[in-house]
């Protein structure tokens, strides 16, 4: 079976997972202080790294750090994977959704513009797919009103903007490394800033609000959570890194493929490459009425040729639990369109061309009726 995702794994990754189990020293360590600091040299722009148990956790750290709570509005779109806004709602605050791009998945400064009430405190741009969000307008945006723009790059690692690495802008960036994502730390996640006197306060809420003095003295000055790395996942991590943009190379090469494969069908729509795309899924979308099958009968007849596909992701607004909130079908159309078409090719380092050229065949023939 081709898998839609499989994170690759190889003799170096399973050394230096072998020394740290042997050090003695799990838990978070030197290895953890090297993986920050060769992140931060990879993404450049003079930020600092600190990594977490999870890219949710990062952004959940954030907020919470920023002050954002009961009462505040933050932005998000309606399209991507939940925890983009399950963090809003944990910190007490309301998640106010804004409709996507149908080809880049993405949201522009004109849908947050026309989202922005007295309420809202920050906005949440989330970098789909690995495509970079257009940056630079937003942020001129929330400076004129006075937001906190929190990337959420979980599916983002070696994406540039402009020829930056996204996460070098300053502004708080968090990553996710996932085993589904471009490079994995088992679980785990990383945050990019450069603001001195929030990262304090992130650091906080990372590990139990416990901060110390020069002589080694613990004060707890505000509440803190759990939510840091171990020694075994930033080894992995380092190993990881040092690949990446191999591993992100190979996933362009991937896509071209598909590209130059699939073919220009009124029932299909693909994405488009765009300069720094690093492409951590391939998602497609389908006209089911228009090829006379459903979705999950689509699935089931790639998996009867060896072919997992995967579904990213349902809109949002429309999960039961945020129909609480009032919304409700109609209110985002792309957002809802791509939930309900959406198909995740198989794509990942691992693959050879003839993986490709196989689902290829295989969405022709659906398209085809054969």
């Amino acid at each position: 079976m081709l898998p839609f995702t499989r994170p690759t794994i190889d003799t170096e990754e399973f050394e230096a997972i072998k020394e740290v189990l042997q050090s003695g020293w799990l838990a978070t360590g030197p290895k953890v202080a090297a993986f920050e600091a060769a992140l931060a040299d990879y993404i450049g722009g003079d930020v600092q790294l600190r990594v977490f148990n999870s890219g949710t956790s990062a952004l959940e750290a954030v907020l919470l750090a920023y002050g954002i709570g009961p009462g505040d509005e933050v932005i998000v779109p309606a399209m991507s994977f939940v925890a983009s806004a399950n963090v809003i709602v944990r910190c007490g605050a309301t998640p106010k959704f804004v409709d996507v791009d149908l080809i880049s998945r993405n949201i522009d400064a004109a849908a947050v513009a026309a989202a922005i009430t007295p309420n809202t405190k920050a906005v949440i741009p989330v970098h789909f797919a690995g495509r970079a969000v257009d940056m630079d307008p937003i942020y001129q945006l929330a400076e004129r009103h006075n937001l906190l723009v929190l990337e959420d790059a979980a599916q983002a690692i070696g994406t540039e903007y402009k020829g930056r690495q996204i996460g070098s802008s300053g502004n708080p960036v968090c990553f996710s490394f996932h085993p589904n994502k471009n490079m994995t730390t088992i679980e785990g996640g990383a945050l990019a800033i450069n603001d001195p006197v929030l990262l304090k306060k992130i650091e906080g809420v990372r590990f139990h609000g416990i901060e110390r003095d020069s002589q080694g003295g613990m004060d707890v000055p505000a509440w803190g959570g759990k939510m840091n790395m171990p020694d075994v996942g930033a080894a992995l991590g380092l190993v990881q890194l040092n690949k990446l943009d191999g591993f992100n190379r190979k996933r362009r090469a991937l896509v071209e493929r598909y590209l130059q494969q699939l073919p220009d069908d009124d029932a299909l729509v693909l994405p488009t490459d765009t300069e720094g795309h690093s492409w951590h899924m391939f998602c497609i979308l389908l006209d089911w009425e228009k090829i006379g099958l459903s979705r999950n009968e689509v699935m089931e007849t790639l998996k009867q040729q060896s072919i997992a596909a995967g579904i990213h992701y349902p809109a949002i607004h429309l999960f039961s639990f945020y129909r609480q909130y009032g919304y409700k079908p109609g209110d985002f159309p792309n957002a809802e369109r791509i939930g309900e078409q959406t198909l995740t090719l198989p794509l990942f380092p691992g693959m050879e061309e003839k993986d490709v050229d196989h689902v290829s065949s295989a969405i022709h023939s659906l398209l085809n009726g054969t």
